[in-house]
């Protein structure tokens, strides 16, 4: 471990810690914003909080697409493996 007997480097040192500080208790507040938010609109319109912070998640990310092309593989292959679900009703339970 460096001993830092050079002033400069020791104000530069707790420069950066007070920045990261600074960028820190903005964090907070926008969780808190975002948690505030989410907990208002989902109670007002009855939505469902998994859901929506999923659509948040996918409108965030801008993979829209992605999103239904998973879900779509997700639901073919538990269809296929448990008999259960679309796929044409497990190609018509198995003909």
């Amino acid at each position: 471990m460096s001993v830092f007997n050079n002033e400069v480097e020791r104000k530069r040192i707790k420069d950066c810690m007070h920045e990261i500080h600074n960028s820190m208790t903005r964090i907070e507040g926008e969780r808190d914003f975002i948690k505030e938010a989410k907990k208002s609109i989902c109670e007002e319109l009855q939505l469902d909080k998994k859901l929506f912070n999923r659509m948040i998640k996918v409108y965030h990310n801008k993979n829209f697409a992605n999103e239904v092309q998973a879900d779509t593989e997700f639901e073919d292959m538990y269809s296929i493996i448990t008999g259960q679900g679309s796929i044409n009703q497990v190609d018509q339970e198995d003909a």
